[in-house]
């Protein structure tokens, strides 16, 4: 299974889950190739395609809320021919009641302040053994993840990641935001 690298991803002005951070999100939602997922806040569906490559015979839910993202994502889903990727428009807690599936796992890289909101409604959705990883820059949202989990009983691990990269011929590391990455499972 190939891991698609950033450059390959069309962005626009979107957010997109960096490279290092979605091939270790993907690899703590231990996908098989016929899962159930489901990604809320999907931004250029960048976690989306990768998900859907890595589970072929499965079927990917995306939800995102804003315009600009939602017309990224469909180029994407058309560039990277992600036939088993659906796309739902709207705010996470406003469409959740039309999702009747249930997930073999879930991600979230955005909820538009309302974390707590998102993970206690979604959570029903994820199936018996499923696991649930979610995305994080800000100690708040993770604090109030973390919480919100332990709540419902679910088991849960936080990393942060720091990733740096060289810039230039002087090979100077230019760092990105630190990342925390949540899984969850029960």
């Amino acid at each position: 299974m190939k891991y698609i690298k950033d450059e390959e991803f069309i962005r626009g002005d979107c957010p997109m889950t960096k490279e290092e951070i979605r091939i270790l999100s993907i690899a703590k939602l231990e996908i098989e190739e016929d899962y159930n997922l489901l990604d809320i806040g999907a931004g250029t569906g960048s976690i989306s395609i990768q998900m859907s490559k890595c589970s072929p015979k499965g079927k990917v839910v995306a939800i995102e809320m804003d315009e600009e993202a939602l017309k990224v994502i469909y180029k994407n889903k058309e560039k990277f021919n992600a036939e088993n990727l659906q796309v739902i428009e709207g705010e996470a807690l406003q469409v959740e009641k039309d999702i009747k599936e249930t997930f073999d796992g879930i991600f979230i890289g955005g909820s538009g302040g309302n974390i707590t909101e998102i993970i206690e409604s979604y959570s029903q959705k994820l199936k018996p053994k499923g696991k649930i990883v979610l995305n994080f820059i800000t100690i708040n949202n993770l604090y109030l993840a973390m919480e919100t989990l332990k709540k419902l009983g679910f088991k849960t691990e936080c990393v942060q990641i720091g990733v740096s990269k060289t810039r230039g011929n002087s090979y100077m590391l230019v760092a990105g935001n630190p990342i925390f990455i949540i899984s969850g499972s029960r």
